[in-house]
């Protein structure tokens, strides 16, 4: 790929269930204006919608560039939640849709992982723990990645805020029913937030939301966990499960780093003590680094690079696909 003229603007967007953020920038100044929608885009027969995403992207570009000034909008990056198994549909039209919008000339599609490993790590051999609502491990060694989990709450996320929840919910129910392994404390906690115990079930499973109410419960977990070794064993858990993710997709050679992400890491020392005890356990090789930045920035390290030719992440037909117009 040849470098990017000068001047030459890119947009990185970070789409997720709880809206669309996006960044401006330029590779010779950097991010230079940041917008958001609470809105999520649409999911639909062919996965996630393109046209829907462009929908929300028009407006977003209209606010960035009224607060930037006009850049000449030739890179585009887009992390998606759901990309490597919803994103056909996106894969097909959204290059041509950005092109026909404003003349892109490359576009990568990222999943969410991806974003997420190099928002923390950037372009480095290594492991990734993304934990928030659910949990995946993502890894690399830069020629391949690799994903551990991310099964959603049903079949996995193991370790995740929702997996968090609905074990100290089940703390409680033991309680309640005098069965053992039961918590007093989480319990008490779960009949301050949910009410009577016994309509739990009634009122949690028709929700639709149902994971993010389950998710919701783990800040009290947490909080349970100094005093109540039944929360205290559910954080230990969590973090073996987590643990268990990172070494599944961790390279064996070297000393890869090994970071976390998410917002299910702002739990705090009743979690992140035990994921460090676990982590050095499982991994003794690897180097336990601090996040660098989040899916967005990860998003922004990707558009940077592509924007300048010095692109150098493994691609991936579902994980990160790259499609760059003839002439560049």
């Amino acid at each position: 790929m040849t470098g990017a003229p000068e001047g030459s603007g890119f947009l990185a967007v970070d789409s997720g269930g709880s809206g669309v953020r996006a960044v401006l920038g330029t590779a010779e100044r950097g991010p230079l204006a940041r917008h958001a929608s609470d809105e999520p885009v649409r999911t639909g027969e062919r996965g996630i919608d393109p046209e829907d995403l462009m929908a929300r992207l028009v407006p977003l570009v209209r606010a960035l560039t009224a607060e930037a000034g006009p850049v000449p909008l030739t890179t585009v990056v887009v992390g998606a939640a759901g990309l490597a198994s919803l994103g056909d549909g996106l894969r097909a039209e959204l290059p041509g849709a950005l092109a026909r919008e404003w003349g892109v000339r490359r576009v990568a599609l990222a999943a969410d992982a991806v974003t997420a490993y190099v928002g923390a790590l950037g372009p480095r051999p290594g492991a990734v723990i993304a934990g928030g609502t659910g949990l995946i491990a993502v890894g690399t060694d830069l020629t391949g990645w690799r994903l551990a989990d991310g099964w959603g709450h049903l079949l996995g996320d193991c370790g995740g805020g929702a997996w968090i929840g609905r074990a100290g919910l089940e703390g409680a129910l033991r309680a309640h029913d005098g069965r053992a392994d039961g918590s007093a404390r989480l319990l008490a906690c779960a009949e301050e937030v949910f009410g009577p115990v016994a309509g739990l079930p009634g009122a949690l499973y028709p929700r639709p939301d149902r994971t993010a109410v389950l998710a919701s419960f783990a800040p009290r977990v947490a909080a349970c966990a100094d005093e109540d070794p039944v929360a205290a064993g559910i954080l230990r858990a969590a973090a073996r499960h987590m643990a268990d993710s990172a070494a599944a997709v961790c390279p064996s050679g070297g000393e890869p780093c090994v970071a976390v992400t998410g917002g299910l890491f702002r739990l705090g020392d009743p979690l992140l003590g035990p994921v460090d005890e676990e982590l050095a356990r499982r991994l003794p090789r690897a180097r336990r680094v601090p996040a660098e930045g989040d899916p967005l920035h990860g998003a922004v390290r990707i558009a940077a690079e592509l924007g300048t030719g010095s692109l150098t992440l493994p691609g991936d037909e579902r994980m990160l696909s790259v499609t760059i117009r003839s002439g560049d």
